[in-house]
């Protein structure tokens, strides 16, 4: 009588089939993952821009107090007083249409109008650490947060000029554009 032989092996067809198996699933957590990861910068983006968004509304706020009542009134030294509450260390840095970076708003949104009449301002990482937002960074690498005052109707408007790029490709720059996206 001939002795049986028994394979205890592994066969070609078994280890084909778990290597699929890895691949899908590795695939699977790596898609996970980077949409992950889009989705935590996005956040932090948001974060950062409400921040900035609460400290310059205080700024703007004080400033629409100072015109007073009828904003359309203002004498030109309320008006000087209430521009003088947007500017100041830590308050960020007026941008004027001779601005290198002037070119680079137009393309995001902001009107040139805005910019002359100078309610526009660059805000660096300095000025973020004096606002009390530690550890974000604004500058050209990271995106430069911006900041529009409207003091007429106590509102403010950030951006960042990287922006964030949606679903679609499309790049949004202005946190009300974001405040939705995730």
């Amino acid at each position: 009588m001939k002795k049986e032989e028994r394979n205890k092996g592994v066969t070609l067809a078994t280890l084909v089939i778990t290597i699929v198996v890895l691949l899908i699933l590795s695939g699977i957590t790596i898609n996970y993952g980077v949409s992950n990861i889009k989705r935590a910068k996005i956040q932090n983006i948001k974060t950062n821009m409400l921040l900035i968004e609460a400290k310059t509304k205080e700024y703007v706020e004080n400033a629409n107090y100072d015109l007073g009542i009828k904003p359309n009134e203002a004498t030109a030294e309320m008006k000087e007083k209430a521009i003088s509450e947007l500017e100041g260390e830590g308050k960020g840095t007026k941008v004027t249409t001779s601005s290198s970076i002037s070119t680079e708003l137009n393309i995001m949104g902001i009107t040139s109008e805005e910019i002359s009449n100078g309610n526009v301002y660059q805000i660096s990482t300095t000025d973020l650490e004096k606002m009390g937002i530690k550890g974000v960074e604004s500058s050209e690498k990271k995106g430069w947060y911006i900041v529009v005052y409207d003091i007429t109707n106590s509102n403010v408007k950030i951006y960042n000029t990287k922006g964030i790029k949606t679903n679609n490709n499309e790049t949004k720059y202005c946190l009300d554009d974001i405040r939705n996206e995730e």
